[in-house]
């Protein structure tokens, strides 16, 4: 779970810990720099950590400062707001920015240590091991979890992690199923009048497939972000076991566009390559165009909090791309 975190775009209170540390003994700054980057805080200044101020947090700190002073050194936790005018430093934006970049980093170190495991999906079954994708899974929702506990803002890049979970899950899914014969084409039909359901937060690969759902499947269709089945008629999508999710090397979007067959729409099978590319290949992407388009929808993300209102300024870039597409055609 992750801890307290603020929402919306409100300035709001940070704590501070402010610390001197005496040359010796040599293990306390070691252990001091350890415990801050535990608890995801990032550096103002030299000796200037700052975090999110919630209870979880403040009790660290206070911790971690008794320590620092029972070691012989000096350590203060204070509170304090950033609203950048009159000539401050720092604003409320320029703080938020810091933390999501500092976990930015995080998620996308990890993604590269997994790149090749991922990868190696695509080989046929036989030459890989079930134990050996297990421990994969296993290692990597572990240490996934333990920056997700310190991703106090939603970093978008969590989405290339959770694409990469849902594809080891579902190779060990599919290795425990009896073979099935071909699944047939889904109607849009048998889909309206249905709620979406997946979870807050969205990114990329969520906000590309609420678009495909409102523009090809139901145009009224109705969306919530807590993660929960209330009813028969709702349907998960891009979580873990949900009826729409990543199958094997495939995103979310992909999976929607050949099941429901709009893959054979040139310009929705272009748009399908780059939400692949930005959701599972933003370090190497087939298209010119997905770090452009990735651009764009981080700064969407950024500037809001509220998933309705990603889904429908994402909406609008995908309009745009699919238009081009179609007018450009697929090698555009």
């Amino acid at each position: 779970m992750q801890n307290d975190k603020p929402t919306g775009n409100m300035t709001q209170p940070w704590l501070l810990c402010i610390h001197n540390i005496p040359p010796k003994p040599p293990y306390l700054r070691a252990k001091v720099s350890r415990r801050l980057a535990a608890l995801g805080a990032v550096a103002l200044k030299n000796s200037v950590y700052i975090l999110p101020d919630a209870e979880p947090q403040r009790e660290n700190l206070i911790w971690l400062a008794k320590e620092i002073v029972q070691g012989g050194g000096k350590a203060y936790v204070c509170r304090a707001m950033f609203d950048g005018i009159d000539g401050g430093e720092y604003s409320d934006a320029d703080i938020r920015k810091l933390f999501v970049e500092a976990r930015e980093t995080d998620y996308r170190n990890l993604a590269a240590e997994f790149q090749a495991a991922f990868k190696s999906l695509n080989a046929p079954a036989e030459t890989l091991c079930t134990e050996g994708v297990m421990g994969w899974n296993q290692d990597l929702k572990t240490r996934y979890e333990n920056i997700l506990r310190i991703d106090y803002f939603g970093t978008p890049g969590r989405g290339t992690i959770e694409g990469m979970l849902a594809a080891f899950e579902e190779w060990l899914a599919a290795g425990t199923r009896k073979s099935r014969p071909e699944e047939k084409v889904l109607s849009p039909k048998d889909y309206r009048g249905r709620t979406w359901v997946t979870r807050s937060g969205v990114h990329v690969d969520r906000i590309a497939s609420a678009w495909l759902i409102r523009r090809f499947i139901d145009p009224e269709a109705a969306f919530r972000f807590d993660a929960r089945k209330k009813t028969e008629k709702d349907i998960l999508f891009d979580m873990v076991e949900g009826d729409f999710t990543h199958e094997g090397p495939m995103c979310t979007f992909e999976v929607m566009l050949k099941r429901f067959h709009l893959d054979s729409d040139a310009a929705l099978a272009v748009l399908g390559e780059i939400i692949h590319d930005m959701d599972l290949d933003a370090d190497a992407p087939s298209r010119p165009e997905s770090p452009g388009i990735l651009a764009l929808l981080n700064g969407i993300c950024l500037e809001t909090d509220m998933d309705e209102k990603r889904v429908e300024d994402g909406s609008r870039v995908l309009d745009t791309l699919y238009a081009h597409f179609q007018r450009s055609g697929r090698n555009a």
